[in-house]
């Protein structure tokens, strides 16, 4: 891949350029965010349909209301996690690959961030409806803390090797 015109001279070794880092860790960005992108579409096709099954009537107002922040949080982190094609998209060709990939960067944090707290939200809400609020408090608060052990701490410390 060659520089835009302007960007200054090019390493002629087999050093990697500023450029191509750049459009690397774009295209190793979005390769992770393929990944999460089928399971936050799935999560929030599914949670449309909820509405339109026959025990939804029965949820109590807790239940409803933890629903909706659920189906919220997934169309929120379905939004984050599609940001950032929707910004190359826009941005194609202008010169701005590194705001491309800091921005894009951001918006992935964003919706893992999200999405850790929908998928929580959804274990809660499944508890509560099938066993009892405590169990979804635990069950929800548990699963939130392993998402942050296994997504935040884990890196974090291996970072700190």
């Amino acid at each position: 891949m060659s520089a835009p015109e302007g960007s200054g001279p090019q390493p002629t070794t087999g050093a990697e350029s500023d450029q191509d880092r750049l459009a690397r860790n774009f295209n190793e960005l979005l390769q992770e965010l393929r990944v999460t992108q089928t399971g936050v579409q799935i999560l929030t096709g599914f949670l449309l349909t909820v509405p339109f099954t026959q025990r939804f009537p029965d949820l109590d107002s807790v239940q409803t209301t933890g629903y909706l922040a659920v189906l919220l949080g997934s169309v929120i982190a379905t939004g984050f996690i599609i940001a950032p094609v929707a910004l190359h998209r826009t941005l194609f060709r202008q010169g701005e690959k590194e705001w491309l990939v800091h921005a894009a960067n951001w918006c992935a944090r964003a919706g893992l961030l999200i999405l850790a707290l929908t998928l929580a939200g959804v274990v809660w809400l499944v508890f509560d409806v099938v066993v009892s609020r405590t169990a979804a408090i635990v069950a929800g608060g548990g699963f939130l803390v392993f998402l942050v052990l296994l997504w935040g701490v884990l890196p974090l410390v291996k970072r700190a090797d």
